[in-house]
This record gives C-alpha cells, sequence and structure tokens, in this order.
C-alpha cells in the first residue's frame, strides 16, 4: 500500500484575498508551553541535533487538501505527511516497523486481537488530549464510511466484514479482525488518526470533505505530526512551523523536530527543482530526475550538495505480452489466435527474455543510471526478495535453441520465424511518449529480437492512449511499461498478482484463473494473507517470485536508479530507495550541522 490516500481551493476566492485569510486569522498563541513529553517518548535513531532554522523543499502544485485521507496528489501527500501520525511508523532504512502513537502491541493467540499501547500525555498540536477515542472516531466514523473514504475501506474489510475497532480506555485500542490478516500492522498502523474534537460535528453533518481544506485557517489544521500549518500562500508556498507537541525526543532528550519551520517553496516550472537546488534556494530533492543527475554532480563540489546514488529503486521497467483469452463487442477474439498461442506459452516467454541484452540497454538508453533486472521483487526489499529464483538472463544461442523448441523456425529464410502455421513472428510493442529512455530501450528490445528471428514493430503513443488499450480495449499486442510504489508487504502486490484484479496486467479481471500457474499465485497470495508467521508467508511468497521467475508474465528489463539530493550540512540523513520521501523520510530528525541563516 502506498504511503497515501490521496479539499481544494475555494472556487470564485482569489488567491490574494485568501492568502490574507490564511496568515491573518485563527493565528495560534505561540508562546503557549507545550505539555511535557509523552511517557514514553518515541526516540529517534539519529545522533542528537541542533534545533533551529528553516528547511525548505520544491513543491511543483498548490497542495489540495491537507486531510490525509483525501491526499491524492503528490504536493498535497508531501505536506499533509508532515501534519499527521499514524499508530505506527516505517523506519524506511531499517526496513522494520518502529512505534508511533503506540509505543507498543500485542496479538492474542487467536491471532485476530490486537491491542495497541497509546504513550500517555499524547496531545494534538492545539494542545488538546490524543486518546484512543480519536483512533476509534478514525476508522468507525471515517475509514469505514463509504461517502467519506472511497478508495480505501475494502482493505480493510475480510469477506465483506470490517475490523472490530474499540477502546477499553484512553490509552488502549483494541482490534478484532474477522479471520487473521497477515498484513494487519503496516496496513491498519499506517493510517493517519483524525482529531475528534475537530472533525466530529463536521462528520455528523456530511462535511468531511470541507474540512482540513486548504482554505481552512491554520489553528483548524490540527495533527499530531512533527509539524503544524504557519501560513499558505497559493502559487507561493507553504510554510509549517514545529508542533510544539510533537511526541519524539533525540537521545540526549530533546524533543523533536528540530527545526523551527519547513517551507515548501511552489513553482511549476520545469526542471525548477534543479535549479533552485543548485542556487541554494532548498535543501533537498528527494527525487533526483534522471536527466539532472550529471549537472548536479558536476556542480556538487562548489555548491555544498550531495548527490545519493540509492541503487535500484522501485520502479520497474517491464514487457509483456496480451494473454486475454477474450473476444471484443463484435465476437472477435481481443488477440489474433496464432498469436495468443505464443503468447500463452511459457518457453517462448523465456526465449524473448534471453534475447534481451538488459546491460546493453542500461548502457545506451539509460547512460548506466539503470541496473537490469530479472525478477518480481529485487535485493531492495531484503525482507521479502527470494535471491534464489531462476534467472533467464542474456543468451542468444538459447533464445534462438528454445524458440526452435516450441516449433517457431525460420522456414523462408527471410530472417523472420514462422509457427507451422507458416504465420510469421511479427509483433507489436507500444510503449508510452514523453519518455525517452523508454522509447530508446524499446527500440532496442525491438533490434535485440531481430537477433532471434524476431519481428518487433514499436510505437509510442500518449500515456493515455496506452492505459487505455491495456485496462479498457485490450486492443495491443504487447506493451513496455513502468510500475512503482507500493509497500514492503507482499499484501500491496495484491491487486498485480491476483488474477481477478486489474493490474494483473497481462490478462486482468479474471473470473477464474486461466492457468493453473495462476491459480496457485492467488492460492499462494490468500494463504500468506491468513497467517501472522513470517516465516510461513516468506515461504508462500517466495514460491510467488518463482513462478513468476519461472512463468515470465512480465518480463522485466530494468529499474532506474533512485538518484537523491541534499545539502552537505544536513545531519541524520538516512536515505532510502524505498520510499518517495527518499532523504526527507525521517525530517524530524534532520538538522543543521552548523547555525543556519534564517
Amino acid at each position: 500500500m502506498s504511503a497515501s490516500f490521496a479539499g481544494r481551493l475555494r472556487r470564485g476566492m482569489g488567491a490574494g484575498l485568501l492568502a490574507v485569510l490564511l496568515a491573518g486569522c485563527g493565528s495560534r498563541e505561540s508562546a503557549r508551553p507545550a505539555h511535557p513529553l509523552p511517557a514514553p517518548p518515541f526516540q529517534a535513531a539519529g545522533e542528537p541535533g541542533r534545533s533551529g532554522g528553516e528547511f525548505v523543499l520544491p513543491l511543483s502544485s498548490n497542495p489540495r487538501t491537507f486531510n490525509p485521507l483525501l491526499a491524492f496528489d503528490a504536493a498535497s501527500d508531501a505536506v499533509t505527511r508532515l501534519l499527521h501520525s499514524s499508530l505506527i511508523r516505517l523506519d524506511w532504512t531499517t526496513q522494520e516497523i518502529v512505534p508511533g502513537l503506540a509505543h507498543s502491541w500485542s496479538v492474542a493467540p487467536d491471532q485476530k486481537t490486537w491491542t495497541f499501547n497509546l504513550r500517555r500525555g499524547l496531545h494534538w498540536s492545539d494542545g488538546a488530549p490524543l486518546t484512543a477515542a480519536d483512533v476509534v472516531f478514525t476508522w468507525n466514523e471515517v475509514m469505514y464510511d463509504r461517502e467519506f473514504n472511497r478508495l480505501t475501506p475494502d482493505l480493510f474489510r475480510i469477506q465483506g466484514k470490517p475490523f472490530e475497532v474499540t477502546a477499553p480506555d484512553e490509552l488502549t485500542v483494541r482490534v478484532v479482525t474477522p479471520e487473521v490478516f497477515g498484513p494487519f500492522l503496516e496496513f491498519f498502523g499506517s493510517v493517519a488518526i483524525l482529531p475528534k474534537h475537530i472533525l466530529e460535528p463536521a462528520v455528523k453533518q456530511g462535511r468531511f470533505a470541507s474540512v482540513l481544506a486548504v482554505n481552512s485557517t491554520p489553528a483548524r489544521v490540527v495533527g499530531c505530526g512533527p509539524f503544524r500549518l504557519k501560513e499558505f500562500v497559493p502559487d507561493k508556498h507553504v510554510r509549517l512551523e514545529r508542533n510544539p507537541e510533537y511526541w519524539a525526543a533525540d537521545r540526549a532528550g530533546n524533543r523533536l523536530p528540530y527545526f523551527e519551520t519547513v517551507r515548501f517553496a511552489i513553482d511549476p516550472s520545469p526542471g525548477s527543482d534543479t535549479v533552485l537546488f543548485l542556487a541554494g534556494k532548498t535543501h533537498a530533492l528527494d527525487a533526483l530526475r534522471f536527466e539532472a543527475v550529471e549537472r548536479c554532480e558536476q556542480a556538487a563540489p562548489q555548491s555544498g550538495v550531495r548527490v545519493l546514488d540509492l541503487g535500484a529503486g522501485v520502479e520497474r521497467d517491464f514487457l509483456w505480452f496480451n494473454q486475454n483469452t477474450g473476444t471484443n463487442a463484435a465476437g472477435r477474439p481481443l488477440v489474433a489466435p496464432a498469436k495468443l498461442r505464443w503468447f500463452r506459452n511459457q518457453t517462448f516467454r523465456q526465449a524473448v527474455s534471453c534475447a534481451i541484452d538488459r546491460a546493453r540497454i542500461v548502457r545506451e538508453a539509460c547512460a548506466g543510471r539503470a541496473q537490469p533486472i530479472h525478477t518480481f521483487i529485487g535485493a531492495e526489499n531484503r525482507r521479502w526478495s527470494n535471491p534464489a529464483v531462476p534467472v533467464f538472463e542474456f543468451n542468444r544461442e538459447r533464445a534462438r535453441a528454445l524458440l526452435a523448441e516450441v516449433g517457431l523456425l525460420d522456414r523462408d529464410g527471410d530472417g523472420v520465424r514462422e509457427d507451422a502455421q507458416g504465420v510469421p513472428v511479427e509483433i507489436q510493442m507500444f510503449c508510452n511518449t514523453g519518455n525517452p529512455f523508454r522509447e530508446k530501450a524499446a527500440a532496442l528490445i525491438a533490434e535485440d529480437l531481430r537477433h532471434a528471428g524476431l519481428k518487433l514493430n514499436t510505437a509510442a503513443i500518449s500515456f493515455r492512449e496506452l492505459v487505455e488499450k491495456i485496462n479498457v480495449t485490450f486492443d495491443y499486442e504487447c506493451a513496455l511499461m513502468g510500475l512503482g510504489g507500493g509497500g514492503l508487504d507482499p499484501a500491496s502486490q495484491l491487486n498485480v498478482l491476483r488474477s481477478s484484479e486489474d493490474l494483473h496486467q497481462w490478462f486482468p479481471r479474471q473470473s477464474a484463473p486461466s492457468t493453473p500457474w495462476e491459480a496457485r499465485l492467488d492460492a499462494l497470495m490468500d494463504a500468506q494473507m491468513r497467517t501472522l508467521d513470517f516465516a510461513e508467508r516468506k515461504r508462500a511468497f517466495d514460491e510467488v517470485q518463482t513462478i513468476l521467475a519461472e512463468q515470465l508474465p512480465m518480463i522485466y528489463i530494468l529499474s532506474p536508479v533512485a538518484y537523491a539530493g541534499v545539502r552537505a550540512e544536513i545531519g541524520n540523513v538516512r536515505p532510502s530507495a524505498l520510499t518517495p520521501y527518499r532523504v526527507t523520510w525521517n525530517l524530524e530528525e534532520l538538522f543543521f550541522r552548523s547555525p543556519s541563516r534564517d
């Protein structure tokens, strides 16, 4: 599951008036003393740092909401993640679940009854107490109400039944799941907790979407994250200030966060994030764009920035063949029968994988700024990857032998193989425009397949057209695309691996598995969902990865290297390629190593 759930600017109000309202109304009593740190406070992993200064990040558009359940766009998510917190959190460098608002938790022997113990003395950013009642409100009144949460409620139902969320006392949350739910801790625990005292009236009146909106006064945007809203000036900036009630401290007992303010500088101009970073006007770039890496590397010695190479990221480029056995509205097969026979043949797909020189594609299409890949999950996900899966790597002789094994031969000597019925192996592959690296990769793949006797015609179309073909009309033969995101847990991949799901890309929304190996994938993914035993879950998912590596419904090509940029003066940087916030996921413990110039 991705890190965010996905308010708008009030229509008819000019940006200037709105800025005045946000900057000048509902101001907080800045001198109000904070309550003592909760017991126990969360202790950050980094070294004790220096307090003070303003940390600046780029933002390519205005946020649309400050409500974490409605933050579907990147700008809203970038801001709301700092305003809100959840029961647990992920340490993206250790890949472990660590405490959040809850300092501990346990599960009963039935593996269905969970108990979370909240820290004593938690408070919202406005000073109101944060208790188990807020957790119960978040789930029973918001998360399970389809009027307010239209995207994710089914993630937290089993056979249509919701989880039972109750509060035995103000520091205890009890959750009972209808059945054992393997990814419970990461999925349930990562949901942002909402302030009942602020939102309950709006929920009762059906106005949930209008609260925590961008036209709210800062004092009404209440959360429990490391920062709170100070000012939003549309098309200029969002400024946050440290939350004096935040529940974390460093090893020396100093309350976090260290930065006094965080400012998001809004600039939609293409490439403006790199310009601002190199000019010293921002302090970090979580996702350093591929084409800007060399420029930043060259400027690093003079500009005081660090370019971080984090290795293969979560994005993976792959090709697949349309294995859909269905028919169109006119009753004609979606895929020509001869081609469908090739596409649904495991040995044919293995041959294609062996024909592709991934290392060459990395060199020539990506200037070396990617890594060849062959597997569904890579070594970057240390906890769940299976390094023992078979690999069908570049080997032209093996590719030719496998093609001959399935009866695909160059019967007329024209350089293109034909099947036993004389049909030449000529395939159309689509990729999307606007990605020059992928278009170059498509050309190189076509050249590789030509050496194996396969004719691959490539065409770049708009992303919208490509999505229409692969998700709606199914009018295509082969596609080259990329997917990324999701969480660490295998359950975040259910929408790709289950045969009935939309992102089961090669043949989506099957009424029943079309092959025995897809039926096995379904059974394994269901099995790992119904146990909390990590070893059992890992065995099931290891087999899933083996099946995918042998069957190759998705033929993986490369993973772009994840780059990030950060100014050398920033301390406690613990980067990770597994999150969009590669260097700022732990922003509450980042600090300026020397006194900053505010």
